[in-house]
Formats: C-alpha cells, structure tokens, sequence
C-alpha cells in the first residue's frame, strides 16, 4: 500500500498543479471582464497599477477536479467541498462587488456547519490542563460551535496574511504540505490524497502570483485555502494528534493564526474596532524594516517551514525526527544568515553620495525636497495592504 499511495499522492498533486497552471490565464481574462481588479486607491496597498483578483478559482478548479477523480469522496469530504463551493461563490462576489463584513461572516458560519454536519468536527483533544486527573477532553455537544469557531478563525487568518505577493498562498502550501507528510507518516490515503490536491493547486498558481503579481487570488483563493485548511487539519490533524499533543493543528498553522490573534487583540488594547484593518500585520512590520516584498515574504516563508518541520518532529521519532532536525537547524541557519546580510546592506549607508545619483538605467535618485524618487513602475514597498481586499476599501471597512 505504501509506494501505491505515494504514487497516487504524486499524481493527484500534478494534476491539480496541472489544471490551476492551465486554467489561471483563463481566470485572468474572467476577472478582467467582470471587472474584478485591485485598484490601489488607498495608501495602504503595495501594488501601484490595477491588477486583477479572483485567482483562487483556478486554484479551486485544480483542487476540487483532482479531489473527485482521486479520492474517496466520504461523507465528511463531501461536506468540506460543499462548503468550500460556498465560500468561493462568496470570495468571487465580493472580489467584483465588495459584500458588507458582516455577510461574509455570516456565510461563513454557513460553511463551517455545512461541514461540521457532514461529520468534520473536533470532538476530542489532550487535557491541556497538568493539574487535571483527566487525560483527554470530551467536547460533546460542545464539539459543534468549537468547530465553527476554529474553521471561521483559521478560514479569516489566512485572509488576513494575504497581504504581499505570494505570501498568503505560499504560507498555505507549506501548511499543507505539513499535513501531507503527517497524513503520509501515519498511512492516511485519503487525507493524504485530499491534501495532495491542494498542495498542486497552490503550486500551479504560484508562477502567477509572486512577486510582481500578474494575478491576485483575491478573496476567492484566501477563503478557500483558509477554509480547506481549516476543516482538513480537523479530519486529519486533530482525528490523530489533537489525542497526542492539542498543539499540533496550532503549530502547523502558526503563522496566520498568531498574527491574527496579535492584531486583534491590538487593537482591542489600543481602543480600536478589532475587525478594522491596519498596516501593522507581521509583514507589513518587515516591510516597515526597509525589506523588499521578496526578503519580507522568503523570511516569513522560513518561519512557517520551521513550524511544520516542529510539527513533524512532534509525531515522528528515530531516523525520521532526527533528518527533520538537520532539515530545521539548516534552515535556521539560512534565515539567519539571510537577515544578518539584509542588515548589514542596510546599515552601509550611502558613500560621498553614490547611491543618491542616477545611474544610466534610470535608478532612484535623491532629491532634496522630497526624498527618494521611486523608479516608474517598482513596487510601492513602504505602502502596504493586503491586496486582494476590495476596490476602494472606506475607512470603516472590517477585516473580514
């Protein structure tokens, strides 16, 4: 069953890659037609040209066509697909006409139930409790509004992070690709296979959104991987280890849920509305540093790469734990490495005004009055939002 498995894995992942790949310029061209483009009319935005959205539904095609012809489509998948038609038929309305924060919320409820009545519900986890006699906890009637919550929450962090080119949907597949080793560790075909699909999906659309971004996914492709994301870490990750260890689901998905929880509690401290949008997410903070959109996204990609390799060592042991180790001590010695030279070109510092003249390919110059003059058609990296929000975004507007 094992080198049988793997095979179908790797063919389910290149058909997914293959029709998202193929299908994005078509969505492209969709998007521009029903006039689904970010226009950056806000000082929040980092791009600085209109640029269409709605790329999530090639990624949702790959997905959802890979899914049906190579897995086993159970109850409780039918029910994640189901609510994942949902959740993208919300992401393309609001991605041409922007829907008021509290619809989506609302409709997202929606969707989670629609797979927590399909059997995807966390039902059981450790005692996180050391002074309790109880081992696990049994949530009962409980499990169902505690799936909701962590389906619309992780649903909403991924929305959330998607806010440079590329980061949201590579921080996604590495998540993924975290629950695909696990699933295939412990032999769990089909989740493994469902995992698989989305893995390509994202992969297949990468070329198109990394930086500079042809095509943003738009709400469509946010809510869409924070949604399968949410309801597969509950069929896989806490059907096997939330009994193990309750932290793992949290581990795996570190990055978009610690950044949404810090912001919303900020705001709360700070007497702000905690679903009004700022520019003070992780990424936006690394930009502020004086980072490019690549450095700010390669360094917060290594931070959800140690996260899963973290997850990985947690249900893993012997030669597996130990080569996830060396695979994790490398890549901390990467980013450190990375950062240290990003500092160090950053503290250098113009020399007897070198880097204020204008070279013959036309770079920045310095001028007096009004600083450094932005080459035309680079990016906007001191102005940032997240890019797939809608086209004239009012200052009230929720961050959902």
């Amino acid at each position: 069953m094992g080198n049988g498995l793997y095979l179908k894995v790797v063919i389910a992942l290149l058909a997914s890659l293959i029709i998202s790949f193929i299908s994005t310029p078509i969505v492209k061209q969709f998007a521009n037609r029903v006039g689904a483009i970010d226009v950056p009319t806000d000082s929040r935005r980092v791009h600085d040209h209109p640029i269409p959205r709605m790329g999530g539904l090639a990624i949702f095609l790959g997905f959802v066509l890979s899914v049906v012809l190579f897995a086993d489509v159970t109850l409780q998948v039918r029910g994640i697909l189901f609510g994942s038609l949902l959740v993208v038929i919300v992401g393309v309305i609001d991605d041409i006409v922007p829907l008021p924060a509290w619809v989506k919320f609302l409709l997202q409820i929606v969707a989670a139930l629609i797979a927590v009545f399909h059997g995807v519900r966390i039902e059981i986890i450790a005692n996180p409790n050391i002074f309790s006699d109880a081992e696990y906890l049994i949530f009962g009637g409980l499990s169902i509004p505690i799936t909701v919550i962590w389906i619309v929450a992780v649903t909403n962090s991924v929305n959330l992070i998607d806010g440079l080119d590329g980061l949201a949907v590579g921080v996604s597949t590495i998540a993924t690709v975290t629950m695909l080793v696990i699933a295939l560790v412990v032999s769990d075909g089909n989740v493994a296979l469902i995992l698989a699909a989305l893995a390509g999906a994202c992969i297949g659309f990468m070329p198109y959104n990394l930086n500079p971004a042809e095509l943003f996914m738009g709400d469509t492709g946010a809510l869409l991987l924070g949604y399968v994301l949410a309801t597969m870490s509950v069929v896989g990750l806490f059907k096997f280890f939330a009994i193990i260890s309750f932290v793992v689901p949290f581990i795996v998905l570190g990055l978009p849920i610690f950044d949404t929880a810090f912001a919303f509690f900020r705001r709360i401290f700070s007497g702000q509305n905690p679903m009004k949008p700022d520019r003070k997410h992780f990424h936006h903070r690394l930009i502020d540093m004086g980072l490019t959109q690549k450095q700010a996204v390669a360094i917060l990609y290594g931070i959800s790469g140690i996260l899963g390799l973290i997850a990985i060592l947690i249900i893993t042991t012997g030669e597996v734990r130990a080569i996830m180790v060396l695979i994790t001590l490398i890549i901390v010695v990467l980013m450190a490495a990375f950062i240290m030279n990003i500092k160090k070109t950053d503290t250098q510092g113009p020399e007897d005004g070198e880097r204020a003249e204008t070279d013959p390919e036309g770079s920045a110059t310095e001028d007096p009055q009004s600083g450094p003059v932005i080459p035309e058609g680079s990016e906007r990296e001191t102005e940032t939002e997240t890019p797939d929000d809608a086209e004239g975004v009012p200052e009230e507007e929720n961050e959902l």
